[in-house]
């Protein structure tokens, strides 16, 4: 099936669907969507992860649009609501399928944002899932909007289980064709979905995307990952927000691969998910490998005698696997017992079936994409934006280059200005920001959107990622200095859960630095001497300051994607970083 070819993402799950549904009907069909969450009324020892055939996919589908096509004209906007669970695709689907446009709320927005989305992008329906969701966006909502319900938890709300009882009897009755319950108005170019994003300033700007700009996103994700399984179904275990444009695209191009996916638990229970699950794929953010390289290292340098040095020879001869360099005979024969001893049991702590980790949504730095591959975890780091809907580029499994971000999709073109800011043009390019003509104008210029990423291109053709334009430290020097590149150095250390770099217009930099004791201050200041002898003059860290409270979603020191709210740590800490200038 060639995306190219196909005139909507709608377009795309039913075509999809039609050559997964066995001709001859099974009460016993293999698996498309499983719930790995439990309900709250569940007991742990009893419950079963609850199991979605393509075929109840397909059917809830079709009656939810019917449901849908009564409350929604083309283009009005839904609102969908909900923690990652089969029934957001479900809904997701079923909302352009019925004309309509998704507009998917991150669980964590605050109150602020959620009040600000609601009124910027005026929907006619909400789907929710729980009750608790409910209660975050309750008082910003309208009497004229309609609210649907996944779970039964309000009786004045309709909910899914009573609309599929309902429209179910009237569609056997009335003996619907399948040309009455697909959208065939839809074209490539029409607005599929509306991503509010978060930034780490100001109101979020809404992301217009296009059935076309992710079709083209799926396209170029297929490239790299259909050698990767040749006779084999892709197994995909989902944690990431379906909310954020990444994961959003990713669960089309599992649908184009006609895979099997894992709704997990929750960022704690990944591990123990993934033994379940045993996925061949797994999408996450950077903060994800930081955590994941943490842990295995820390476990690595409790390790003593033969075990350590195998651990040693497994990294150094993985590195230099990874760099194209040639192993000599004792190289080689050390290295199959690395593979056998090392690398094949990490493997089996992550299900053992695993061909690779995809990392998006900010840089992965070098060192730890290094490690991971060396010890038998392919990592491909790629780059995008929500704008891009969203990835650009991403490195292709044989062909790892750690220190970029791959080739671009053959579906986008990428050029680098003449300052040097990454530009991107193709189908992927947003339609515009929702209701901001005069934003929208600033960032596409000519066809080109205009990334706010500094980067190059390598002579093997790869993307470089090498500086964030709108977050540079200019010293009172005039040097230009990126924060992120310094914090994500000083979070290899073990006793470093985050940091927070600053010196705008300052003679040198300071920092913040979250760890979980004072008594970590002499290991931390012995590591900054050490880091900073391999940091330019300008880059070098002079103080810094230990701080407890972690920066997170809920207080307000996090976008929902896990980048730092760079103006709401500095309204907090202002005052103590400033004093750690007058400090002798």
């Amino acid at each position: 099936m060639e995306l190219k070819n196909i005139n909507s993402l709608v377009e795309l799950f039913f075509r999809k669907s039609e050559k997964n549904i066995p001709k001859k009907f099974s009460t016993n069909e293999s698996a498309f969507l499983t719930n790995l969450k439990s309900k709250e009324h569940e007991l742990p020892e009893l419950r079963q992860p609850t199991n979605y055939s393509w075929r109840v996919v397909d059917g809830q589908i079709r009656i939810l649009t019917t449901y849908l096509k009564k409350l929604l004209s083309r283009g009005d906007r839904c609102l969908l609501l909900s923690e990652n669970r089969p029934e957001w695709l479900i809904s997701d689907l079923s909302i352009m399928n019925a004309g309509g446009v998704t507009v998917p709320l991150f669980t964590t927005y605050s109150d602020k944002d959620y009040e600000y989305i609601i009124k910027d992008c005026m929907p006619k329906v909400c789907i929710v899932s729980t009750q608790e969701q409910f209660n975050k966006i309750k008082k910003y909502l309208t009497k004229d909007i309609k609210v649907i319900s996944m779970d039964g938890f309000n009786e004045e709300l309709d909910f899914f289980q009573k609309i599929f009882t309902d429209l179910q009897t009237i569609m056997i009755d009335q003996n619907f064709k399948i040309q009455h319950s697909i959208n065939t108005n839809l074209k490539r170019n029409d607005l599929a979905c509306i991503i509010y994003t978060s930034g780490t300033t100001g109101n979020p700007k809404g992301v217009m995307l296009s059935h076309g700009g992710i079709l083209s996103n799926c396209e170029g994700a297929l490239d790299i990952l259909v050698p990767l399984f040749k006779n084999e179904k892709p197994v995909f275990l989902t944690w990431l927000p379906l909310s954020h444009s990444y994961e959003h695209t990713v669960q089309f191009v599992q649908i184009s691969l006609g895979a099997k996916v894992y709704y997990a638990e929750s960022l704690e229970k990944l591990l123990s998910n993934m033994s379940v699950a045993k996925p061949t794929i797994m999408t996450a953010v950077p903060r994800f490998y930081q955590n994941l390289y943490s842990k295995i290292y820390m476990n690595f340098t409790k390790q003593k005698g033969l075990k350590k040095k195998l651990i040693s020879y497994t990294i150094s001869l993985g590195i230099k696997k990874q760099n194209k360099g040639k192993l000599s005979l004792k190289e080689s024969l050390i290295n199959i017992f690395c593979e056998k001893l090392v690398r094949r049991k990490i493997k089996n702590q992550f299900g053992g079936k695993l061909k690779a980790f995809v990392s998006g949504g900010g840089a992965l730095d070098q060192k730890i994409g290094e490690f991971l591959n060396s010890i038998g975890l392919p990592t491909l780091q790629g780059y995008g934006l929500t704008e891009a809907s969203p990835v650009v580029s991403c490195n292709i499994p044989g062909k790892i280059k750690i220190e970029t971000v791959g080739p671009p999709f053959k579906t986008n073109q990428v050029k680098i200005a003449e300052d040097g800011e990454i530009l991107v043009k193709g189908e992927n390019i947003m339609l515009g920001y929702w209701n901001k003509k005069k934003e929208t104008d600033e960032v596409i210029k000519d066809g080109w959107l205009n990334t706010g990423d500094i980067g190059e291109i390598t002579k093997e053709g790869n993307l470089k990622i090498t500086d964030r334009k709108k977050e540079i430290i200019i010293n009172l020097g005039g040097d230009n200095i990126s924060p992120s590149k310094i914090e994500n150095l000083l979070c290899l250390n073990e006793k470093i859960k985050q940091s927070f770099v600053y010196g705008d217009k300052k003679t040198y930099l300071v920092a913040l630095i979250v760890s979980d004791s004072d008594k970590n201050n002499k290991e931390i200041e012995t590591y900054l001497e050490s880091l900073n002898k391999t940091l330019s003059s300008v880059e070098k860290v002079k103080k810094f300051k230990v701080i407890k409270e972690e920066f997170t979603i809920e207080n307000g020191m996090l976008t929902p994607t896990l980048k730092l709210k760079r103006k709401k740590i500095l309204q907090k800490y202002k005052d103590d970083l400033e004093k750690l200038y007058s400090l002798k």
